[in-house]
């Protein structure tokens, strides 16, 4: 047996050829050029854009003999959390559970999520955005998210409102005409009999007559009018929820033994809303109604264990809520879906 030994000297001297042996490939001529090249590399990047117009967002996946298309809208980073969420509680209240949650104090994202869902023979949309209305401040693109997906608005062959609120309805009309022109509408006979109600006229609830007048009521002649308990197509259920808005309705889709709950706006934010569901949000029209509403349905998906999908949830919105302390936790998805 052969025995090697490497001793101090041989060892640094080896190590000192290395050392050395590096910059001499880059050394000289060749050295020079990859220096001008790097700097000419970075002084070119200079002006590459940062803010450069994205594609909508778009999240497609199925759920049994369905396919589900999550359409981010737009979105928009809003001040003061405290003003809209735990309006009954203390500032630094709500600052701490923000902070507890790894979440910026001072700022939160909104984001607006439209769903498609393709049954095989209807295309069903859930919401409809901003519209044209909200384009000014990059809001308003299903339409876009729709073409990114392979679908025209043509496709399109059934509409169904959650609730009226502007977010909801803005997308109905483009350019003074139906935005979804070979489909039919389903609506909330209590929201919409009271978005319509003159009544609404010099209250604070007037702004959103008005947005209910201008997109909702010219198509009300092709408009299904439903309550709790009505099926949209089959596999695809309402359910009320009514707090957030009068007649706020969530709806129950399954299909081949695979279950989603589409929650819209029963909760609106993933940590504030859930982890503390009693607290009090600007936007719920009535605010005890909202909290019961939201105990009553994320008890239910807590209790089921199946997935929903928030309208104002992270995008892509779709995730699941486990009991955790007084509330909810928002547990995203990952690849439940494609296996």
């Amino acid at each position: 047996m052969t025995r090697f030994t490497i001793d101090r000297r041989t060892m640094l001297g080896t190590a000192g050829l290395g050392v050395l042996a590096a910059p001499a490939i880059l050394s000289g001529k060749a050295y020079a050029q990859t220096a001008q090249g790097a700097a000419s590399g970075a002084e070119a990047n200079k002006g590459l854009p940062m803010d450069h117009a994205m594609p909508p967002e778009v999240n497609r996946f199925k759920l049994g003999d369905f396919e589900v298309l999550a359409i981010r809208d737009g979105f928009g980073a809003l001040p003061k959390p405290n003003e809209t969420f735990g309006t009954d509680q203390a500032p630094d209240a709500v600052a701490a559970l923000l902070e507890k949650n790894f979440l910026p104090t001072d700022q939160f994202v909104n984001s607006y999520a439209p769903v498609a869902i393709n049954t095989g023979s209807d295309l069903v949309l859930f919401d409809t955005g901003f519209g044209e209305g909200g384009r000014a401040k990059g809001n308003g693109r299903l339409i876009e998210g729709l073409a990114a997906a392979g679908y025209k608005r043509e496709d399109v062959t059934i509409v169904v409102l959650t609730h009226m609120h502007g977010d909801h309805i803005g997308g109905l009309m483009e350019k003074g005409a139906p935005a979804f022109p070979n489909a039919r509408y389903i609506a909330g006979q209590v929201e919409y009999d009271f978005w319509t109600d003159e009544a609404r006229v010099g209250t604070p609830a007037e702004g959103g007559h008005k947005g209910v007048l201008a997109n909702v009521k010219p198509l009300a002649e092709k408009t299904t009018f439903i309550g709790d308990g009505a099926d949209v197509v089959t596999g695809i259920t309402s359910m009320a929820a009514f707090g957030h808005s009068p007649g706020h309705m969530v709806f129950n889709v399954e299909s081949s033994g695979k279950r989603l709950v589409l929650t819209a706006d029963t909760a609106n934010h993933y940590v504030l809303s859930l982890q503390k569901p009693d607290w009090q949000v600007r936007f719920d029209m009535d605010k005890a109604k909202a909290a019961a509403s939201r105990r009553k349905v994320f008890d239910m998906i807590a209790a089921d264990k199946v997935a929903f999908l928030g309208y104002h949830m992270p995008f892509p919105a779709v995730g699941y809520a486990e009991k955790f302390e007084d509330g909810y936790r928002f547990v995203p998805k990952s690849y439940q879906f494609e296996i």
